[in-house]
């Protein structure tokens, strides 16, 4: 994936998180508990776009985060969600 399009979808990943109440160390937590080994600082750099999401951690997204992977990797710009 090149640079632009991964903040795309980290992006999609932070609204999504938030939308569902979750913190990052929260669905970082769910991610390790279910086989993915991603911390919460992984999972915010995921989210900027500063590190390189895998196939297994974008399957268990889509799981945990109960959307598509046409939602998560639409490439749209998220609306924005207030903090």
């Amino acid at each position: 994936m090149n640079q632009e399009f991964e903040c795309l979808v980290g992006q999609k990943i932070r609204q999504l998180r938030k939308q569902r109440g979750l913190t990052q160390e929260q669905l970082a937590a769910q991610l390790q508990t279910n086989g993915c080994d991603v911390t919460r600082s992984a999972l915010a750099k995921i989210e900027v776009g500063q590190r390189h999401i895998y196939l297994d951690e974008l399957k268990l997204l889509s799981c945990l985060l109960q959307v598509s992977y046409e939602e998560l990797l639409s490439g749209e710009q998220p609306s924005k969600v207030s903090t």
